[in-house]
């Protein structure tokens, strides 16, 4: 049996799709709620985990669903497609402004938000 043509909700994840979805995430990584920090997790360690930390899965529990679901939509994608990143849709800078503002913080402040 073919598992991938057993996932069509997974391979109809196109890159346009994740693109909105990355777009909506920095906003909401860019505000200073509970939301944005779990969403800056997320994005930031699809940009470099070893180095921002990680994202704990529980974190969907705990976000709107509208957010979770763009979240669910990357990692959708990334099953599909070999390795890529966010500057893969123009969005480098953001991630470095997301790195700057979240984890500098921690730094600053001696923790890990989340």
């Amino acid at each position: 049996m073919n598992t991938r043509s057993a996932r069509p909700a997974i391979r109809a994840v196109r890159f346009d799709d994740v693109g909105a979805a990355i777009e909506r995430l920095v906003g909401i990584a860019n505000g200073d709620t509970g939301q944005s920090a779990r969403v800056a997790d997320f994005l930031l360690a699809w940009w470099n985990g070893p180095d921002n930390g990680h994202f704990p899965i529980l974190h969907l529990c705990n976000c709107d669903a509208t957010i979770g679901e763009d979240m669910i939509v990357i990692m959708a994608y990334l099953a599909q497609e070999p390795t890529v990143y966010p500057d893969a849709w123009g969005y480098r800078d953001a991630m470095i402004g997301l790195v700057e503002r979240w984890r500098a913080r921690e730094e600053s402040t001696g923790g890990h938000h989340g």
